[in-house]
């Protein structure tokens, strides 16, 4: 585990960017595509926005396949939507083919959408260890602990034998579809966004081990072979030595 603080969101979005184009680019020297897994939220709009800006006609996008670690059930042009927040922030101002962009379709019957997705992370993302196997996974962290849509209340999808669940919010009763820890920890990467002092309280526990830690999902990402990063602003890593 290695972690990176930074003053500004510019900052800290510019060490993403550099950070994910020389993933890409070691990819395509390799003359093999690239798999990312991106979350939703507001934190990680800064860094696709950032990347939309500087990099558009840096990257060959077309050897680039984006996939999604959770989706509201709810329609793609719906403002809560992950897809939505993606597809304004970077995806409609790059050059990819639509055939590269993954998406969990939240308008349909979360118990169907489980199993197509499923289907199609099996057909389409290279497997190690016989499950499907990402390059990259990026996560954010709620106030609660949890990733994904893998609640403190539902700790259990870190375990589930599928790929995907159908995951209720803890508090608005919402329906979500998410990327289980099966998968998750079998990514070769996984990188945290976090901002914020509400989120420094916990990111603390979860790097110093503290007991407590067991209580936040987010402190059972840890790939079985690949690495994990955490890029924070000074607000998210204030009570870090």
């Amino acid at each position: 585990m290695s972690t990176h603080v930074y003053n500004s969101n510019e900052e800290l979005a510019y060490a993403l960017s550099e950070n994910f184009v020389q993933q890409a680019e070691e990819k395509r020297m390799l003359k093999k595509n690239f798999f990312v897994a991106i979350p939703g939220g507001n934190t990680p709009k800064f860094f696709f926005e950032y990347l939309s800006r500087h990099y558009k006609n840096k990257l060959d996008w077309s050897m680039i396949h984006f996939f999604w670690v959770d989706e509201r059930c709810v329609p793609p042009d719906n403002p809560e939507s992950n897809y939505r927040m993606a597809y304004l922030a970077l995806l409609n101002k790059i050059l990819i083919p639509g055939r590269n962009i993954h998406r969990i379709k939240g308008e349909n019957l979360p118990e169907n959408e489980m199993i197509r997705y499923t289907n199609e992370l099996i057909k389409e993302v290279p497997s190690d260890h016989d499950l499907p196997s990402f390059d990259l996974i990026y996560l954010g962290m709620g106030e609660d602990g949890h990733v994904a849509s893998i609640f403190p209340n539902q700790k259990q999808f870190l375990k589930s034998y599928n790929l995907c669940e159908m995951a209720i919010h803890p508090e608005s009763l919402q329906k979500r579809v998410t990327l289980t820890g099966k998968i998750i920890n079998n990514a070769q990467k996984i990188i945290f966004i976090v901002t914020g002092n509400n989120k420094a309280e916990k990111i603390k526990k979860i790097i110093t081990h503290s007991p407590e830690a067991d209580h936040f999902p987010a402190y059972f990402i840890k790939p079985h072979t690949g690495e994990t990063e955490w890029y924070l602003d000074k607000a998210a890593a204030g009570l870090l030595d």
